[in-house]
């Protein structure tokens, strides 16, 4: 059976002998069979729409491993889309996981926030695509119901079809109808403010970055929001604030204090994360965390700490996103 290598964003395909219902094979020097090439085709979009559903590229690759184990077996006759039969796999078994990924989020120490991705500029120029994978709006679609965010991913991210839809959760056309209206209604009474302009942003970002590498206590008050937040998750194995802190002042001290207290050489790197402004911090040269920024008007108004080694896996290369 052809296995998809599930580590690898670059969909590597190694093989042995047999084929599924389907005519797929890939032999030692055969070319791949058309359920490989459906599944490759399509790959980086199965695993954007399993990862803006878990918030975890771990269990989003996963998910495209047992989605690839259901594919290589279907008989390819009968299927009329393969594009969206391939999402409707993937839909249910990321909203299999999402329940149990809800259960283990209820044990976790401190704050939870997704797996961030080091992703490439064409993510930021999709401006509809990099507002759903920014950490901001994946915590906001973190207070919907399992099925709610199935139904919202679907429809509003991918524009997918209320029927097809409805065969992905389980559920009647209508009934996701108005589990979508429920669903936009809900994120759009959360939905953190508009970015503002993409130089606005450069320009914070860099003010923000010289301000905590300096220890300027003026300049972090100047570039943070009055109402900034700061949300850090280290897992309970890397130390992080375990509650939100608000305001500008508590922020900018907190984080001029730990500026301080660091005894290794600090860099901070920007980067794209989420397909959004983020400085990557190294310690003595080794990846450290993450600080996905959140820039509105101007000013710092969210900033999202992953400290917890066990999500940093996806730092080392670019993550492709496709709707």
């Amino acid at each position: 059976m052809t296995v998809i290598g599930s580590r690898d964003q670059g969909a590597d395909v190694t093989s042995g002998s047999g084929s599924g219902r389907g005519g797929d094979h890939c032999g030692r020097g055969g070319g791949a069979g058309p359920a490989t090439e459906d599944f490759l085709t399509h790959r980086n979009l199965l695993f954007t729409v399993a990862y803006e559903m878990l918030g975890s590229a771990a269990d989003a690759e996963d998910v495209l491993q047992e989605t690839w184990l259901r594919w290589a077996g279907v008989d390819l006759g009968e299927v009329r889309d393969r594009r969206a039969y391939l999402v409707r796999i993937t839909t249910r078994l990321a909203l299999t996981r999402l329940r149990t990924l809800g259960r283990r989020k209820e044990s976790y120490v401190g704050s939870w926030l997704p797996e961030p991705l080091l992703t490439s500029p064409d993510v930021a120029e999709d401006v509809e695509l990099a507002d759903s994978v920014s950490m901001a709006m994946m915590l906001v679609m973190e207070t919907l119901a399992p099925t709610e965010r199935a139904v919202f991913v679907l429809r509003e991210v991918f524009d997918v079809g209320y029927d097809e839809i409805a065969e992905a959760v389980g559920k009647s056309p209508s009934a996701v109808r108005q589990i979508a209206h429920r669903a936009r209604a809900h994120v759009a009474a959360r939905r953190p403010r508009g970015d503002g302009s993409p130089q606005r942003t450069r320009d914070a970002l860099d003010a923000f970055r010289r301000a905590v590498e300096t220890g300027d206590l003026q300049g972090l008050l100047d570039v943070l929001a009055p109402d900034v937040v700061l949300l850090g998750d280290g897992g309970g194995i890397k130390q992080a604030v375990l509650r939100p802190v608000v305001g500008a002042d508590k922020v900018a001290r907190l984080l001029q204090g730990g500026l301080r207290k660091a005894t290794a050489e600090v860099r901070l790197r920007p980067a794209l994360v989420n397909g959004g402004p983020a400085l990557v911090l190294h310690l003595d040269g080794v990846l450290d965390g993450v600080l996905a920024v959140r820039v509105d008007d101007g000013l710092v108004t969210g900033l999202y700490a992953v400290r917890n080694p066990e999500k940093l896996s996806h730092m080392d290369r670019e993550t492709v996103l496709r709707r």
